[in-house]
Formats: structure tokens, C-alpha cells, sequence
């Protein structure tokens, strides 16, 4: 298994474990006899297990190796998917919610740091295309999981059988990656690394991209119920197609960056995805506001893997710096359900879906953050070697 294919399995297991979770949210509620206000309070734990995990994963790397934390960090969130349904009781739910944010953001954030060293060492993007295959396992993932629940399958027998097989698979795809070259002369990274000013500079157009796609997913299909009249069917064929397209763009991303680089493919984006804004906002009809989320999702897919790549190339690691940037981009897709959701209900959808469409446009307007900066100088024992002595 090449390198490229290791990494893209990562990605797409970890796509995986997402979209198997979250399909069996309903059994866990009615398992556990959760009102909706203690369900919210248990899922709130696991971005703040994430936001507590992050920061500290470029650490975890720089002490055992990219390669070692990447593949047991995946192999880790690939075990805790079943954790949650298997808890004696609704008071478990929180620390394993905790945990499992924990697992999801420190994974994140070292397969992304790996994904940026070897799209540095082969010389072309492959980022774009690593998060597009997230998006075909949470989506495949998700399929089997309705598909489950459809038919009466415990949740506790679906995920656990999951877990082993997408366990196997992060065994297998852990032998593939890149090797970590030795290092030496570099400065550990920070214990507990916050954004600095260059990466939060990045992360702003990850941010407004992520915002739009939190947004878009969250509230695409209730749009359409209240703004068209769209039925249930219609409803949930807008959230696909957002989806779709999105996750389309995203395995085509790569050979767009080529042509013409980051910079000019998030402001092509920004305009692509503010006429389909556009559209959501004058639309009035299921047709059109589909086709408005279509173009959202193709607009904003490869804002986000672009500004990982990013601030790999900008932080003193690329693992404290994707660290930095996937904290804000964690934040943004936690609070813009909530934003827009109160927006919509203190103006109306319409009005709500126009500040998306400002959004997607200062995302194009900061697009140059992205713009390629001289790569982390790491020294190798080798170059070490050559170096005359004091």
C-alpha cells in the first residue's frame, strides 16, 4: 500500500466512525430515555472534548512520531465508536462523549499534520481529495447505518461489529504511511498550542468555509420545509445533494489547486458559492434552493482542507499548526447551527441564509491568508552529519 493510499484509507475510516455514530443517536435517546435538553448537553461534550484534545495533539506527535500518533489515535476512535451505546446508564454518556470528542479532534489533527508532510514531499495538493474520501465514508458509513436501523438492529451489536471492521481496516492502513524522518535542532511543540496570529489569519477562511458547511447541513432540509413547502422526501434530497456536491468537489479539488493554485480556487469558490447563496435566499421553490445548496457545497468543499495544508506550512510543526487552525474550525461549526438558527427564528430563513452568503464572500475576500509561505525548516540527522562542528 502506497503512502497516498494509506493516508486516504485514514481519512475515509475516520469519515467512517463519524457517520456510523451519528445514525444511532436516535436509539441512544430512546435506549437511555433522554429528554432532547439532556441529549444536547451530551453531544455538547464531545467538541469540548475535542477542543480540550487538540491543542495538545502536535505534542503527542513530536514525542511519539506522526506516524505512531496517527495510527493510534485512529485505531482509538475507531474502538470508542461502540462506546457510547455500551454505558450502563445516561450518566456515562458524558465522559464517553468527552472521551470520544477527544479521540475525534486529536486524530483529526494528526492525520491532517501527516497529510500535509506528505503532500509536501510528493509537490502537488492532495488534501482537497484525503477530505473528499472523509466524506464518502461518513456518507457510506451513514447508509449502513440507516440501513441498520431500518431493520431493527441493536445498535449495540451495529457498532461493535463496526468498530472491529473499521479497527482492521486502521491496522492495514497504519503499516502504509509515511515514515517520520529523523529530527533534530526543531523546538518541541507548545504543550497546549493556541492559534498564533499567521495561523488564526488562516484559519479565518477556514472558518467562514466551515461555517457555511456546519450551517448548510444543519438547516438545508428544514429550509426547504419552511421556505418551499417541500415534503419530507424533498426535504431530505436537498441535504444529499448539498452533500453530494460538496463531496464531489472535494475528490476533484486536488487537480483544481493545480491549475490554479489556492489562492485563486477559494476565491473562485467564494463566488461560486455566494450566487448559490444567492439562490437559497430568493428562491422559492424546492428546485431552485436545491440547486443554491449545490452550489454552496461546490463553493466552500476545499476551503477548509486548504487551510489545514495551510498552516502546516505555517506553524514551527505542521501538527501545531493544523492544531491551531482545526480548533477554529471546531468552533465555527459548533456555534453557526446556533447562529443561524437563532437568526432565523429572530428574523426569518431567508435573512439567515443572506449572512451565509456574506460569509462564503469574505472567505474569498481572505483567501489570500492561503497563499504559499516558506515551508517549516526542520533538520535531519543527515544534514546534522554534514554540519561542521563548533
Amino acid at each position: 500500500m502506497t503512502n497516498h493510499r494509506a493516508i486516504a484509507l485514514v481519512f475515509a475510516i475516520h469519515g467512517a466512525v463519524a457517520g456510523s455514530l451519528s445514525t444511532r443517536i436516535p436509539w441512544l435517546q430512546d435506549h437511555f430515555a433522554l429528554s432532547p435538553g439532556t441529549l444536547g448537553l451530551v453531544l455538547l461534550c464531545q467538541p469540548i472534548g475535542a477542543f480540550i484534545g487538540m491543542p495538545m495533539a502536535s505534542r503527542l506527535a513530536y514525542r511519539v512520531g506522526g506516524r505512531r500518533a496517527t495510527r493510534v489515535l485512529i485505531a482509538l476512535w475507531c474502538l470508542l465508536v461502540c462506546v457510547p451505546v455500551l454505558m450502563p446508564g445516561p450518566a456515562w454518556l458524558f465522559p464517553a462523549f468527552l472521551l470520544l470528542g477527544a479521540a475525534a479532534g486529536t486524530s483529526d489533527v494528526v492525520m491532517n499534520a501527516h497529510a500535509v508532510v506528505l503532500e509536501r514531499k510528493l509537490g502537488r495538493s492532495i488534501i482537497a481529495g484525503l477530505h473528499g474520501l472523509w466524506s464518502v465514508g461518513s456518507l457510506a458509513a451513514g447508509g449502513i447505518g440507516i440501513l441498520a436501523a431500518h431493520f431493527g438492529v441493536d445498535a449495540r451489536l451495529h457498532l461493535s461489529v463496526i468498530a472491529l471492521l473499521l479497527l482492521g481496516l486502521s491496522l492495514a492502513a497504519g503499516r502504509g504511511l509515511l515514515a517520520d524522518e529523523p529530527v533534530t535542532g526543531q523546538p518541541a511543540p507548545r504543550r497546549f498550542a493556541l492559534p498564533t496570529r499567521a495561523i488564526a489569519a488562516v484559519g479565518l477562511v477556514g472558518f467562514c468555509g466551515t461555517f457555511a458547511e456546519g450551517a448548510s447541513a444543519n438547516w438545508a432540509a428544514v429550509y426547504v420545509t419552511q421556505v418551499a413547502a417541500a415534503g419530507p422526501a424533498a426535504a431530505a434530497a436537498t441535504y444529499t445533494v448539498f452533500m453530494l456536491f460538496m463531496a464531489g468537489t472535494r475528490l476533484l479539488g486536488d487537480r483544481i489547486v493545480g491549475r490554479l493554485g489556492a489562492v485563486a480556487t477559494v476565491r473562485a469558490g467564494g463566488v461560486v458559492a455566494a450566487v448559490g447563496g444567492v439562490l437559497v435566499v430568493a428562491g422559492r421553490t424546492t428546485w431552485v434552493c436545491a440547486a443554491g445548496f449545490a452550489l454552496i457545497g461546490i463553493g466552500i468543499a476545499v476551503s477548509a482542507p486548504l487551510a489545514y495544508a495551510a498552516a502546516g506550512r505555517t506553524g514551527s510543526s505542521p501538527g501545531e499548526g493544523v492544531a491551531g487552525v482545526t480548533t477554529i474550525t471546531y468552533l465555527s461549526s459548533l456555534i453557526a447551527p446556533a447562529i443561524i438558527g437563532g437568526a432565523a427564528g429572530a428574523l426569518s430563513y431567508p435573512a439567515a441564509f443572506t449572512l451565509i452568503t456574506l460569509i462564503v464572500i469574505l472567505m474569498g475576500v481572505l483567501a489570500g491568508a492561503l497563499r504559499p509561505r516558506p515551508a517549516v525548516p526542520t533538520v535531519t540527522m543527515t544534514d546534522s552529519a554534514l554540519r561542521p562542528g563548533p
